[in-house]
């Protein structure tokens, strides 16, 4: 079998990847709904691999995985790789799960880090009613994700929030010390999310990038006696093209709270000193960044041997990536918390990929499915109905 084309087309701001081949298998992988920037990226690969058998996954991926790095610019070769996995397991007639070495659960955990509903505002009370929403969700997720700090819209709305300069521009660009004031109302609205949640669903923060050692240490040790999951990206973390691992590592030996990244990080060779510099206690690799969800297996095998924990990240990664996620999650080590759960932007994307189950999580697990492939596949009529001009050929 040979690959024939490698094409992208953006499906509702998501870069989708459609891998073609001369036995009439196509693969397709999915990038994050935020960066219909990528397609041109992922299109500079298709000279590398066409010709090459696609079911000799690791041979495709040496030729182009050198040439990513750090979120953003991993989430082609990640994206490629998916659509990879999909066509290998559909000429086996297995699900991915079955060429990753078998599933070691029937279900997996699911956590809520993207099903969202909009703040009234920044004070504890208004984290706290948006809590009690999240809380209710038909999905019953045992653990909720809240943006906090630079990871929130507390910068803007909080006069005299941080001694930082404000730099007006996206991507979590913020950094600085926070003023008393900045760091006591960071707390109030932990506390207050917290006060709603109870012992019933675990509250895990994302909280930066942006935030120096002494506050996230102040942090880490003001929130000890809330059993909180995780402080998540607090140094580094999205968008940031370097791990730091020593500041984690003095974070992480100060304090009993969880500390948490990974979800920038490209390779396996980048999360290496987070691992054996015991620098944090949870990494949230994500499989559309890192270089695919053969790379986050090898990860995951590789924190289990250090006693750190996984919890990927999956926020924007769509149904495509969705479906990565359920049949790499399925193998993991038993050091698998949960993954945070990819819901579809825009809806019609529920209406235009087949195969999810329906609904798609109950009581936070989703049960992993076992049709080949990834599981899932385009309703290409409608579709194409999303397509722009220039990608009305991507599924011809």
């Amino acid at each position: 079998m040979q690959i024939t084309d490698l094409k992208c087309a953006i499906l509702g701001g998501s870069p989708v990847v459609r891998i073609t081949t001369d036995a009439g298998i196509e693969g397709y992988g999915q990038a994050e709904h935020f960066k219909p920037y990528l397609k041109p990226h992922v299109l500079f690969y298709r000279d590398f691999i066409l010709g090459q058998d696609p079911t000799d996954v690791e041979r495709v991926m040496l030729r182009i995985r050198r040439l990513g790095s750090f979120k953003p610019w991993g989430s082609a070769v990640s994206a490629i790789e998916m659509a990879l996995w999909d066509i290998a397991g559909k000429a086996a007639n297995l699900p991915v799960y079955k060429l990753l070495g078998g599933k070691v659960r029937d279900k997996v955990l699911v956590y809520n880090g993207a099903l969202r509903f909009p703040l009234a505002g920044q004070e504890p009370g208004h984290y706290a009613e948006n809590m009690a929403r999240m809380a209710e969700a038909r999905e019953n997720f045992a653990i909720i994700k809240q943006g906090i700090g630079f990871h929130s819209s507390m910068p803007d709305e909080l006069d005299g929030f941080s001694y930082g300069e404000r730099l007006g521009v996206s991507h979590q660009t913020e950094r600085g010390l926070l003023t008393e004031r900045g760091f006591n109302h960071v707390v109030a609205c932990i506390e207050a999310m917290k006060e709603v949640l109870g012992d019933r669903v675990g509250l895990a923060l994302d909280c930066g990038p942006g935030w120096t050692v002494p506050d996230t240490i102040r942090l880490a040790k003001a929130v000890e006696g809330m059993h909180i999951m995780w402080l998540e990206d607090t140094i580094t973390g999205d968008y940031t093209p370097y791990v730091l691992a020593e500041l984690y590592r003095e974070l992480t030996r100060s304090t009993s709270t969880p500390i948490h990244t990974g979800e920038q990080i490209y390779l396996r060779q980048h999360f290496k000193p987070l691992f054996e510099m015991q620098a944090v206690n949870i990494v949230g690799p994500d499989p559309a960044d890192i270089g695919g969800i053969a790379e986050l297996k090898w990860v995951a095998e590789y924190a289990d041997l250090h006693g750190i924990l996984m919890a990927p990240h999956g926020t924007g990664d769509g149904l495509i990536g969705l479906a990565a996620l359920v049949q790499v999650a399925a193998t993991l080590p038993r050091n698998y918390i949960a993954f945070e759960y990819p819901v579809a932007r825009p809806d019609w994307w529920y209406d235009i990929v087949d195969g999810l189950p329906d609904p798609i999580v109950e009581n936070s697990y989703i049960t992993v499915w076992d049709r080949p492939g990834l599981g899932v596949t385009f309703n290409k009529t409608a579709a194409s109905k999303h397509l722009a001009p220039e990608d009305k050929d991507f599924f011809n």
